[in-house]
């Protein structure tokens, strides 16, 4: 087996979409799982706000022996939640065998623009 079975993403983010001088780029951010397993991953999905009572137990399946990505705005994973710009919110990803959760954002809302990369916190 290969990652957890349980990951946190804390600094879920999703910036503006309108780029600065970066025209070539649109602001985003994306969850990734890697699946290394036989098999499918079964996977929940809880989204925490600061200000608001958390979505729990969005379904998800990440296909076995591939990488599955999908950005935060993706109403195929995340139904009629609306993650906005601007909103801060934390996942707590729950999956029936271990896999891997990496998190990424690009900022464009300045010319220089910014790439975050991240691990989640896995257990």
């Amino acid at each position: 087996m290969h990652g957890k079975n349980n990951w946190y993403i804390v600094d879920g983010y999703r910036p503006p979409v309108n780029p600065g001088e970066a025209t070539d780029y649109e602001g985003h951010e994306s969850i990734m799982i890697l699946n290394c397993n036989d098999q499918d991953a079964n996977i929940l999905i809880d989204v925490y706000f600061s200000d608001r009572p958390p979505v729990e137990n969005i379904p998800f399946v990440a296909p076995a022996k591939r990488i599955t990505a999908f950005r935060s705005n993706d109403p195929k994973v995340f139904g009629d939640l609306h993650l906005d710009v601007g909103v801060q919110y934390s996942l707590h990803i729950r999956s029936d065998i271990e896999v891997i959760v990496q998190y990424g954002r690009l900022d464009v809302n300045q010319p220089n623009m910014a790439y975050l990369a991240t691990l989640g916190y896995g257990q």
